[in-house]
């Protein structure tokens, strides 16, 4: 009797290591080709950061979803007043931050206030101005007065740039963040990795994953090996060229999406020779987008002719505005005084699409006289250099944010562009709720960008991602930036 009861102990005992070897994984290592500055997306403009922590270590009052739309977070829900100025948030109960202080609209007024101040760094800044007050009604419940109606004020509650931060930890966000997110950080190794896990006290619905790991890898061929050895997971968007190694392996499976990356060769319009419409126009003349996707981007990508996605409903095709014809290129700058062309620096942050596409723009110019020299930065550097102090002549970069045509009505933000006629049409469009007005503004906002050659309008960045073919919930595209992980999971 003694012998049968330890043999069908034993047995029970080998079914439960059967099912603890069939569990699936709860761990995970994602490739990323940029490490972020820093990690507070309130005080900062690198899209990297937001692929670490937007959605994962930190919420906003809404937040946006892989179709684009607007969906409850900190706020479960909200009423808007009749005339479209005054909205009530209704706020979660029991969310706290992972420091274990308790999210209540104190904080909500805070990370507004601090978002709106004369002294604030948030990088869309200007998309909140239009608020005129935030006020803690309860502890529950927030309202937030507008000074006039704004069509996207919901969208961009629900950016990175608007997630809740508290008074307690936001002086430390940019290297120990802290949010009411289902992750909480928990290491970063500069230059290496950085590592989340999943965080006790969620609020919400807890992810199916217990740890992430972020790894910096900024080589192309090393993301490849990376990947081949199994020592990264999976990454959200690499080399188009690399691709077809993994669409024949069957451990990976290629995710093939759009973004909302307007891959531009940004000019400094603020500086000669760049601040004369002629000189932007030849330059315009002289770009031949086709063969700027194929080398740059390995043939993925969307031609653009303005600043905005093709993906949208109310996209118009302005790529026609100055076809390729190096002839009226050189007619326009000499019409400049240019009639030899003029040298310029080129200086191009560490992303493949920038670099070898940098190459390509800098042949095509030259065939009008126009020589640049390449100046390849850290992203450090650019952000520095580029973004902050406006020492540039010409750049390539791609603007992941969403919806951010408005960028160009800041007559300080670093494209130099001062336009009072752009300007008045975002005022317009800022004013509109009406879809079909809001419609025409947005082509009239189009048409001016392209008419006005502000940037060199290449292409819309493709999201190309590789995974464990054994992973299933990642974004195939990426309406705003960020690698979300609550709906990834191993499936064996």
């Amino acid at each position: 009797m003694a012998l049968r009861t330890a043999v069908a102990a034993f047995a029970l005992a080998l079914s439960f290591v059967g099912i603890a070897d069939a569990a699936p994984r709860t761990d995970l290592r994602i490739g990323l080709v940029l490490e972020p500055p820093a990690l507070d997306p309130t005080a900062g403009a690198a899209a990297a950061i937001d692929e670490v922590v937007y959605q994962n270590v930190f919420e906003g009052l809404t937040r946006i979803d892989e179709t684009g739309a607007v969906q409850p977070a900190l706020a479960s829900s909200w009423d808007v007043s009749a005339d479209g100025l005054s909205y009530t948030f209704h706020l979660v109960e029991g969310a706290t931050f992972h420091d274990g202080t308790t999210f209540d609209a104190d904080d909500v007024v805070f990370t507004y206030g601090r978002i709106t101040a004369a002294d604030s760094v948030n990088a869309q800044k200007a998309l909140y101005a239009g608020i005129d007050s935030v006020t803690a009604v309860n502890a529950n419940t927030v309202e937030i007065k507008l000074k006039g109606p704004d069509g996207l004020f919901l969208f961009n509650v629900g950016r990175g740039d608007a997630v809740i931060v508290a008074p307690e930890s936001a002086a430390n966000n940019a290297n120990t963040p802290i949010g009411t997110g289902p992750f909480k950080f928990v290491n970063w190794q500069k230059g290496a990795d950085l590592t989340l896990e999943q965080y006790a006290g969620y609020w919400g619905t807890k992810p199916a994953l217990t740890k992430v790991t972020y790894v910096f890898i900024n080589d192309a061929a090393a993301r490849v090996n990376a990947l081949l050895a199994g020592s990264i997971d999976g990454i959200n968007n690499t080399d188009a060229s690399t691709l077809p190694v993994f669409k024949a392996d069957p451990r990976f499976k290629v995710v093939v999406g759009s973004t909302e990356g307007e891959t531009l060769l940004v000019q400094n319009n603020a500086k000669a020779p760049f601040s004369d419409l002629k000189v932007r126009q030849a330059i315009a003349h002289s770009l031949d987008r086709a063969e700027i996707i194929a080398g740059a981007s390995s043939g993925y990508g969307t031609p653009i002719g303005s600043h905005f996605p093709p993906h949208s409903k109310d996209y118009v095709d302005l790529t026609g505005t100055y076809p390729y014809d190096l002839d009226a290129a050189r007619k326009l700058l000499a019409e400049a005084d240019y009639p030899d062309g003029f040298s310029a620096t080129l200086k191009l942050p560490p992303v493949p699409y920038a670099t070898v596409g940098g190459q390509i723009v800098a042949s095509q110019l030259a065939k009008v006289g126009i020589k640049l020299t390449q100046v390849n930065l850290d992203w450090n550097q650019w952000l520095t250099d580029v973004f902050t102090n406006k020492d540039y002549d010409l750049t390539i970069i791609s603007h992941v944010e969403p919806f951010d045509i408005g960028i160009y009505a800041d007559p300080n933000y670093y494209f130099g562009y001062n336009d009072p006629d752009f300007q008045a049409i975002m005022k317009q469009l800022n004013e509109t709720t009406d879809e079909a007005a809001r419609k025409e503004l947005l082509i009239a906002a189009q048409k001016r960008l392209a008419e006005q050659a502000v940037n060199g309008y290449l292409f819309e960045l493709a999201q190309t991602g590789v995974w464990s073919a054994k992973l299933e919930g990642m974004w195939q595209n990426a309406p705003v930036e960020g690698v979300v992980l609550s709906g990834i999971h191993w499936t064996e």
